[in-house]
């Protein structure tokens, strides 16, 4: 499909620049909440049929609405003339096999670290309820390769974040600003942790299931209004 031209059916102009503001600003703030460092990491969102995605090697603060780049489903460039990052085949493996609707991929430190120590995250705060369960971690393969995308799916199964080993993170939601709340909370958790297991001759106590599980149950009607409430 040539660049440029939106495919039969796709969203009005209107949405589209919307959304890729939208994406635009999202990836800046991953920069500047010290999540990712120069063109590291890749935000996408998708908005019908069409994947919106941060292009390769090209630093946030440049981006402008002339540089909107999008792919269909099946990877095809749909829209734009750069070159959509590396890691598309993690953001089309996502959409195509769960219910994301945007997708934030960093580099973010303390999760990073996290990630070359343990298969998994250990529970220390309750707000691991909030992305399913204890967070795993994908184990390594090569940046921008299928094998990466699938090791990233067998981690998230039944998540909505993960460690990538070596690597970074990977989190989604039904917004962007969900999936950059969550890269958020597990980079913060992360931090949590190393910071307490560094205490020499202690150890950070862990949540058991049933706490994890009660957490949980609490958060899903967490900031709901009750009947009857104004």
């Amino acid at each position: 499909m040539p660049p440029g031209r939106a495919p039969s059916g796709a969203p009005d102009r209107d949405a589209l620049a919307d959304a890729w503001d939208a994406l635009v600003a999202t990836a800046r703030r991953t920069v500047t909440d010290g999540l990712v460092v120069g063109t590291s990491g890749n935000v996408s969102v998708r908005v019908g049929d069409l994947v919106l995605v941060t292009p390769s090697g090209v630093p946030y603060d440049r981006l402008g609405p002339g540089d909107l780049t999008a792919v269909g489903l099946d990877g095809r460039r749909a829209l734009g003339t750069l070159r959509p990052t590396s890691e598309l085949p993690m953001h089309l493996a996502l959409y195509r096999t769960t219910t994301a609707a945007a997708i934030v991929h960093t580099h973010a430190p303390h999760a990073t670290a996290v990630s070359t120590l343990v298969p998994e995250l250990p529970p220390v705060h309750y707000m691991t309820a909030a992305l399913g369960g204890p967070v795993r971690v994908a184990p390594y393969a090569l940046y921008g390769s299928e094998e990466l995308a699938a090791n990233m799916l067998g981690a998230l199964r039944d998540r909505t974040a993960c460690l990538l080993q070596n690597h970074g993170t990977m989190a989604y939601g039904a917004s962007l600003g969900e999936a950059l709340d969550r890269t958020a909370q597990l980079e913060w958790m992360c931090r949590v942790w190393l910071t307490a297991s560094s205490v020499p001759g202690l150890t950070p106590a862990l949540l058991p299931d049933d706490r994890l599980d009660e957490a949980g149950r609490k958060l899903r009607g967490y900031g709901r209004r009750t009947e009857g409430e104004n």
